[in-house]
């Protein structure tokens, strides 16, 4: 039995993970993609006795707007749900004649449809509905049904969709589906692969409306959590180096190879006269721009490259910003050691600026330092159990 409580809990439940900003922008959404789909299919259609919109499109805008992360809210699924089930719900309609038959064969026939073709998208399911209840009015356009309003209708939601989900929501629309094959990447070596998460979530033997890409954010934020909880507030400014050699954007790429042999480093941040990190330099953008011949030693050619050239055209990069990498992930001073072991036990990172609340970078975290940082916090619980 169910009690009271219960009950209470069941119903105030909140069916989405939605901030108010959030819900306020999905409604504004839904309303302006509706508003713009129904003039424009309006003025299309003036003068014909075709209609302005297909109710289905309402459900359709909440799951568009509401869950675009769902499989069922794809392009795909949305476009050929749709268009795929208008067509078997316009030939019900004119091969049964019974209402209750059609009715049933068009829902049944369009959603076995739309899970052979992997396109299920639930409003479809009463788009195939349409034809048959509406009588004479859309069941006389015949297949013209599925062109004007279904294909126009589907075609402005799909454009909106993807504008205001990539533009004003900010969610990667369209995102991959779970269905896809995964591929996992080599520096994902420990833990839960995406591999893994595809074959869990086949083996569960029912739809779960989470894509494998989803569930890896989920179980990441998780275990970053757990992490954060049990080792306590260490921060990158904790465990960083603070005085780290810096170059800018026309430092000579001589004096750069001299300061990063020197002191033996594998990468340096290039910073403006702010001190904001533009870009980073490592071993690998000194030789990217080398090309050995058959003659030529490799010392010859690197001590030709990093030298100035005395001419004033060149072919070659003469100072670092010329050579340099842009695209730099950084991390606040404040924040947690664990937003470091995910980039640099997966993704691969090796070091990592480090930046103030101006953006101005106040030293660098290597993995020798997030390595003695976990190595001595573990001695310091082993001691406490002792």
């Amino acid at each position: 039995m169910i009690n009271i409580s219960q009950l209470v809990r069941f119903i105030t439940v909140d069916p989405v993970n939605l901030s108010l900003k959030g819900k306020l922008l999905s409604v504004i959404s839904s309303f302006s993609s509706i508003l713009i789909m129904a003039l424009v299919t309006q003025k299309l259609s003036i003068g014909t006795a075709y209609p302005i919109i297909v109710a289905s499109m309402g459900a359709s805008a909440v799951i568009l707007f509401i869950i675009p992360n769902s499989p069922l809210a794809q392009p795909w699924s949305f476009f050929g749900g749709q268009l795929i089930s208008a067509i078997i719900g316009v030939a019900c309609a004119q091969w049964f004649t019974d209402i209750a038959l059609a009715s049933a064969c068009a829902v049944g026939g369009s959603i076995f449809a739309m899970l052979l073709l992997r396109c299920l998208h639930p409003p479809g399911a009463a788009t195939a509905i349409a034809p048959i209840l509406s009588g004479d009015p859309i069941s006389s356009l015949g297949y013209g049904f599925v062109l004007m309003p279904v294909g126009l209708n589907v075609l402005i939601m799909l454009v909106m969709a993807i504008l205001i989900n990539r533009w004003l929501l900010r969610h990667d629309y369209p995102t991959v589906s779970g269905n896809k094959n995964i591929v996992v990447e080599p520096a994902q070596q420990t833990g839960i692969s995406d591999q893994d998460l595809k074959l869990a979530l086949e083996n569960m033997d029912m739809f779960m409306d989470v894509s494998a890409g989803d569930l890896r954010k989920l179980l990441t934020d998780a275990e970053a959590r757990s992490f954060k909880r049990f080792k306590g507030n260490i921060t990158c400014a904790d465990i960083m180096v603070r005085d780290v050699p810096v170059v800018e954007y026309g430092t000579e790429v001589e004096e750069a190879w001299k300061i990063m042999h020197q002191q033996k480093l594998k990468a340096m941040p290039v910073i403006d006269r702010a001190r904001r990190v533009i870009g980073i330099i490592t071993w690998n953008d000194f030789f990217k721009f080398i090309n050995l011949s058959a003659y030529e030693s490799f010392q010859d050619r690197f001590r030709a490259f990093i030298r100035r050239t005395p001419d004033v055209s060149t072919d070659k990069p003469e100072s670092v910003g010329h050579m340099m990498t842009t695209s730099v992930t950084v991390l606040p001073e404040s924040a947690h050691i664990a937003d470091l072991i995910s980039l640099m036990s997966t993704q691969g990172y090796r070091q990592i600026p480090i930046v103030n609340s101006e953006n101005r970078l106040v030293g660098m975290v290597y993995q020798a330092n997030l390595i003695a940082a976990l190595y001595d916090e573990q001695l310091s619980s082993v001691a406490g159990q002792l």
